[in-house]
């Protein structure tokens, strides 16, 4: 009878990291998940972050955020992220753009993988960053992987999505400056486990009370807060607006208020001209959607159906209207025009809204829920099923964008992320 002979120590435990590591690709492989062309990926596989804007490239729809971790917030880098083509901004509680969003401004951030790594508008990072130390105390968590936005809000957006509010507990002042302790909470009543947070206030802090807009040295004179020293504010409810600006004391983690809106009101009014603002701009660059098929006819003719994106104000989807007339032009995933060097509607396919539905029920994230069938008797190249594209009802008035904001030659990546060579030689 032969034996076999037992593994030594060493290939035990050799055999043992094999199998540990195998597991562990096999659940990381698992846990990857990347949004797909045609498909709107579900707010719940998203990342959750949040950080101060510090810069943007509103052109191609992508900037970078100081994202906060566990370490010193100063410290960390600026991190690159991108908005997916239906990807939302929310801004004051409405419909917004990158370029509304004043520098600084922290956000709360919902990201996923990029959708195609080799066509990211921002560095491609490893799967499982976010889990990676960036040293010199900054902390896990500061350049997560996840940096292409299908949610970026800022804090009154991402309350009133929440239902939470800020509740004041405490402010001391002195010279018409000072610090706010607040915890953020359910608007109908926390459990009382809330975390208490101390932030700045200054005397360029925005206060809005109705239809007022006044400051601190105004709530100074009033009575409502002290002049100096501390003054208990009895937990009252308000939204803020919420910065970063470098803090004296060795403090490296501490926001600044920017803003305090006191009521419905106020609120309800600035999300209004954000609104308004948002509007104007999404009729002179046209609906964003995505095509979800293509009926190819003779000698260029075709049905378009798309659906159009999510996260406008209902009166633009108004404007989409059987029978009316309509444009559709290619876009490019930062939604930039690609065909047309004279303005959008140079190439773009004329024709008519054959029908408009609308999804019933719940949509996710990103969509409007809304569907056009659009008939064309020229279909460009760029119009195929998968492919974003921008729509313009004949009612929106037609006018140029500017040239940084569409390209002679979609596939060019020179010309999607200009070089100097952009600049005049003088």
């Amino acid at each position: 009878m032969t034996f076999q002979k037992s593994p030594t120590p060493r290939a035990c435990f050799a055999l043992c990291l094999i199998v540990a590591l195998s597991a562990t690709a096999t659940v990381l492989a698992d846990d990857i998940f990347r949004p797909e062309v045609g498909k709107f990926p579900p707010l719940e596989k998203a990342l959750s972050y949040r950080g101060e804007l510090v810069f943007v490239d509103h052109a191609n729809r992508r900037g970078s955020l100081r994202v906060q971790g566990s370490g010193m917030f100063f410290r960390n880098d600026p991190h690159p992220f991108a908005m997916l083509p239906y990807g939302m901004v929310r801004y004051h509680g409405a419909p917004a753009d990158l370029r509304d969003i004043p520098l600084g401004t922290v956000l709360h951030v919902r990201a996923f993988l990029p959708p195609d790594p080799k066509i990211s508008a921002v560095p491609v990072l490893p799967v499982d960053n976010r889990k990676r130390d960036g040293n010199h105390n900054r902390g896990a968590g500061t350049a997560p992987a996840e940096n292409h936005v299908l949610l970026l809000e800022d804090e009154p957006s991402y309350c009133q999505r929440e239902g939470k509010v800020w509740k004041l507990k405490e402010v001391d002042l002195q010279n018409n400056a000072g610090l706010i302790v607040a915890s953020c909470e359910p608007k109908q009543g926390g459990d009382g486990k809330a975390t208490e947070e101390k932030m700045t206030v200054d005397a360029a802090t925005r206060i809005w009370r109705g239809r007022e807009y006044i400051g601190v040295e105004d709530l100074i004179v009033e009575g409502t807060w002290p002049a100096t020293g501390k003054k208990s504010l009895d937990g009252q409810a308000v939204l803020l607006g919420i910065t970063w600006k470098p803090t004296p004391g060795g403090i490296f983690t501490r926001f600044h208020i920017s803003d305090i809106w006191l009521d419905d009101v106020a609120i309800q009014r600035s999300a209004r001209t954000q609104t308004e603002t948002h509007k104007a701009f999404i009729r002179s660059r046209w609906m964003p959607a995505w095509v979800d098929a293509v009926e190819y006819g003779k000698f260029g003719r075709a049905k378009v159906t798309a659906t159009l994106f999510g996260g406008m104000d209902d009166s633009l989807y108004a404007d989409f209207k059987k029978d009316a007339g309509a444009l559709m032009n290619s876009v490019e995933n930062t939604l930039k025009h690609t065909h047309g060097a004279y303005g959008p509607a140079h190439m773009a396919s004329r024709g008519n809204i054959l029908d408009v539905t609308k999804t019933e029920g719940e949509v996710p994230l990103g969509s409007s829920g809304i569907r056009i069938r659009f008939e064309t008797d020229l279909i460009i190249e760029g119009i195929r099923p998968g492919r974003v594209v921008r729509v313009r009802p004949a009612s929106w008035p037609q006018v140029d964008v500017p040239r940084e904001e569409y390209l002679n030659d979609g596939s060019s990546a020179e010309e999607r992320f200009p070089t100097p060579a952009i600049f005049p030689k003088y």
